[in-house]
């Protein structure tokens, strides 16, 4: 049992694991802010915002009064005032800033709302965290059903280039990259596919060197994006003229995946297979590891509780966001021990690497309160309401899936634009399919389960929402326009909604192949 062998070796154990599973979510996140404000109360940060009196109200006062002070004294923040006011200075390689000492290591990401990219500081804290988060995952698979064998099998990872560049005072790159640069010498043993192919920058490089040594591998997991695994298995199996991959992986049996919903994907990826792989789905982003999937979940993801960060939550509604998802002044936000079932929530972190009151973007909805349980049902600024339909990326994976279900086809990609037309307006889909299919009926049925979803959806296509179009391209033209721009492979996924600048770069890119 190499892997797990390894790990426990190693002294690496199941604490944090056994202290959520035995402590209330209050709890551990009352400890998990106080082990931060004490850490960071003699940076820039702490300073200006109070921490050390803060802290006092841990001891002093009762009951949430602590969380009541924090919120007092900490504003919101999101990506742009975060930078701008705090971590540019950290970036210009002063010390103290957010957290102790130097940033050493700035992830890149441009997630699939902004235009361009993002530096996310990384601290040896928060590599920490997430180092031992991934081995809580890695471990809970002792609880599965699988064979011994498996367990010296490899693990395949297929994220960006591990490649670092070096700017002034710090490194910078993908995450993938950093976490490389930080893999202990004994782990990466485990970890395929290697220094050499992991630092390619050339994407179709990368896969076609993956593709030739594929054959020496014995693959036991597999980790990555839905749609660029799928692809890495396609060309596996028609290099080597193969039924499906676990002809040249027998021990293949977990996917850990992320970044996207998995739905969409689905139908194609499980024709690669020639038996159901157990799906892990994992909540790893450039801030922080905030999730992933557990043993006997009910569908979703549990909140880490104890790794280094810090949750709140604000409710996703018209009162707290605007039509953009720009966030309003002075919004309603709880803390863990507040949240409710069937509410989206959109989450901000408090972390290890300096992230305070962080407006991360994404929005999620609690499925399972008493053990953290979430599921994550789209971005902040990416869903559609330019006239009230409030719909969100969850009810579009769930109205294509079940459309693509209906008619027997596979729609891996698509994406949706909202604008007026005339005294009207318009929902403009473009699916990415390699599928034949009837655009009038595609129209029809997506329409039709949109409405089962979506009570405001009905209300605003009876009135004001008077035009759904769609027009459908093979699945090469959605990875044609992410290479366009830079972002083909790793982490990096096709936005499911289109605004602004990304929109009207989308429609001269269409308009570039009929030239």
């Amino acid at each position: 049992m190499a892997i797990i062998g390894s790990l426990l070796k190693r002294g690496i154990t199941l604490r944090e694991s056994l202290e959520q599973q035995f402590s209330s979510a209050s709890d551990l996140q009352k400890q998990e802010l106080k082990k931060l404000l004490i850490k960071a109360r003699n940076t820039k940060f702490g300073k200006t915002y109070n921490f050390i009196e803060i802290l006092k109200s841990f001891r002093h006062e009762p009951g949430n009064t602590y969380y009541d002070r924090f919120c007092d004294e900490v504003p919101i923040y999101d990506y742009d005032s975060m930078y701008n006011n705090w971590w540019v200075h950290a970036r210009e390689g002063k010390e103290d800033v957010c957290w102790p000492g130097k940033i050493k290591y700035f992830a890149l990401s441009s997630g699939t709302s902004g235009a361009t990219s993002k530096y996310i500081p990384i601290t040896k804290d928060i590599f920490k965290s997430m180092k031992r988060t991934s081995v809580r995952q890695i471990l809970s698979l002792v609880h599965y059903d699988l064979p011994p064998e498996f367990f010296s099998k490899r693990i395949l990872m297929l994220g960006g280039s591990t490649s670092l560049t070096k700017s002034g005072s710090f490194y910078q790159g993908d995450l993938s990259g950093i976490t490389a640069s930080q893999m202990p010498f004994w782990m990466q043993f485990h970890y395929k596919p290697g220094k050499k192919i992991a630092s390619e920058v050339d994407w179709n490089n990368k896969l076609e060197n993956m593709t030739l040594k594929a054959k020496d591998w014995d693959i036991g997991i597999i980790v990555g994006v839905p749609s660029w695994i799928q692809l890495l298995f396609e060309k596996i199996i028609q290099h080597y003229k193969l039924n499906t991959i676990h002809d040249i992986w027998p021990n293949l049996r977990v996917f850990v995946h992320g970044g996207v919903a998995y739905s969409p994907y689905k139908t194609g990826f499980e024709k690669l297979l020639a038996r159901p792989l157990i799906n892990m789905e994992t909540y790893l982003a450039s801030e922080g590891y905030l999730a992933f999937q557990a043993p006997n979940s009910q569908g979703g993801m549990r909140l880490i509780l104890n790794g280094g960060i810090f949750f709140e939550f604000i409710p996703f509604t018209s009162n707290n966001f605007d039509e953009d998802g720009q966030l309003r002044p002075d919004p309603e936000v709880c803390s863990i021990g507040d949240v409710q079932l069937d509410i989206d929530y959109a989450i901000l972190i408090t972390t290890n690497a300096g992230s305070w009151r962080y407006l991360i973007g994404d929005v999620i909805r609690f499925i399972n309160i008493k053990e953290s349980e979430i599921k994550i049902v789209g971005r902040t600024k990416q869903f559609l309401s330019i006239c009230g339909e409030h719909l969100s990326v969850d009810n579009m994976n769930q109205a294509m899936v079940a459309t693509a279900n209906d008619l027997g086809i596979e729609v891996p990609e698509f994406t949706v634009a909202a604008y007026p037309k005339g005294p009207y307006f318009v929902h403009h889909w473009y699916l990415g399919t390699d599928s034949a299919i009837d655009t009038e009926r595609v129209k029809k049925l997506l329409d039709g389960h949109l409405k089962k979803l979506n009570d405001d959806y009905t209300t605003e296509r009876n009135t004001v929402l008077k035009y759904l179009e769609l027009e459908t391209y093979p699945i090469s033209v959605f990875y044609g326009w992410m290479a366009a721009n830079g972002k083909i492979g790793g982490q990096n996924k096709f936005p499911r909604v289109l605004k602004g600048e990304k929109f009207e770069n989308w429609k001269l890119y269409l308009g570039s192949l009929t030239q």
